[in-house]
């Protein structure tokens, strides 16, 4: 499994939260007594749960005891972190609201594990989760292509690679499971200023594993060729370089 940089993620926090507020709003759970954020990250965003959740306890899980430190700042009353891999994840009461932001495409198989999450929620509870669904883009074609080339490809065997359904499939999995489901996708148009700006936003995600795979030597040359054909597929403007980025948003009640 990679290990996650906090700080490389949080560089387009602003960008990185606009999916998951988007995903919070149509959620109607009026008073819920547990929250649980499944993939939390760096945790700043579940600490904003408890503003939404007065009289919730928010937990935060995530499989990263790099991001779960990072995460310590954030905790407080009614708000705490603990390193799980949703996977192995048991809850020992009904919870009401499971979120999950840009984590699931991380698990492969992820839809087989949307009955679990049903089945340990409360009787009128809800399960909300947002995955990216951007795997067709340039963006992420070229870091496959590269990483099948010949000098790098003995490296990267065992890389994991994100993967996501459309929302029309999510729907029919959590409505056949008894839910009433409102599923939706939305592609954001983010405006990224700087050097290698769609670099930097991907090596802090989907690139990470694939980076953290190589050697020093070949890592580095891997770098300069990815950020040159992500320059071509990207170029800047003067107003910024825009990365079209697809997110597939699900809200799931029993």
């Amino acid at each position: 499994m990679p290990v996650w940089d906090p700080v490389t993620y949080l560089e387009f926090a602003d960008e990185r939260s606009r999916p998951f507020l988007d995903l919070l709003s149509r959620v109607k759970a009026a008073h819920p007594r547990l929250v649980v954020d499944l993939g939390c990250g760096p945790g700043q965003l579940t600490a904003s749960l408890a503003d939404r959740w007065p009289d919730a306890q928010i937990l935060g899980l995530d499989s990263s005891p790099e991001m779960i430190k990072q995460s310590a700042e954030f905790a407080r009353r009614r708000v705490s972190f603990q390193v799980q891999d949703l996977r192995d994840w048991r809850p020992e009461t009904p919870v009401d609201v499971i979120i999950s932001n840009a984590t699931l495409q991380w698990v492969p198989g992820h839809r087989g594990l949307l009955p679990a999450l049903v089945k340990v929620l409360s009787p009128e509870g809800w399960l909300a989760f947002q995955v990216p669904g951007n795997f067709g883009e340039p963006s992420h074609q070229l870091l496959r292509q590269l990483a099948a080339d010949a000098r790098y490809a003995p490296m990267l065997t065992e890389v994991t690679w994100p993967s996501s359904a459309d929302a029309a499939s999510y729907l029919a999995d959590l409505a056949d499971l008894g839910c009433s489901v409102d599923a939706w996708e939305t592609t954001y148009l983010h405006v990224l200023t700087g050097p290698n700006p769609v670099f930097r936003w991907i090596s802090g995600t989907g690139a990470r594993p694939v980076l953290q795979a190589l050697p020093d030597d070949l890592r580095a040359q891997f770098i300069a060729e990815y950020q040159e054909l992500l320059n071509a597929a990207y170029p800047a403007r003067e107003h910024g370089t825009v990365l079209p980025f697809r997110r597939i948003f699900v809200v799931a009640s029993r």
